[in-house]
């Protein structure tokens, strides 16, 4: 996995999937509030007038010049669940990111949220 600082240093840089298709642009970074690494990112996907932020796991992401492979379809991040772009990931949606990725929720220590933007 990537450590924090590095992947932070990729915001604006391009998304793409495991076949190399563009999803978009690196907007910011969500981490597991459980082990404060990274774990999710947003991307800018959409048409210029109707931009919003769609999630992705890091999971089996990797860096190239340039870009951020994940291992996801193009397809599944643009039909993942999005915020607007000045918009926040709401408590209440956390479990439907994970589940469209059919990833195992549970909130945080103490039942706080599972996902925190860095």
């Amino acid at each position: 996995m990537f450590e924090a600082d590095d992947i932070r240093a990729w915001r604006g840089h391009d998304v793409v999937d495991a076949g190399g298709h563009k999803i978009g642009v690196l907007e910011s970074i969500y981490v597991d509030t459980t082990t404060d690494q990274p774990f999710f990112a947003t991307v800018t996907v959409g048409l210029p007038t109707r931009r919003r932020l769609a999630f992705v796991p890091l999971t089996g992401a990797t860096v190239g010049p340039g870009y951020l492979k994940v291992a996801h379809s193009k397809d599944q991040v643009k039909k993942a669940p999005a915020i607007d772009t000045d918009g926040e990931l709401s408590a209440g949606d956390e479990p439907s990111v994970f589940a469209h990725y059919d990833l195992p929720y549970a909130s945080g220590a103490g039942s706080e949220r599972r996902l925190a933007r860095r």
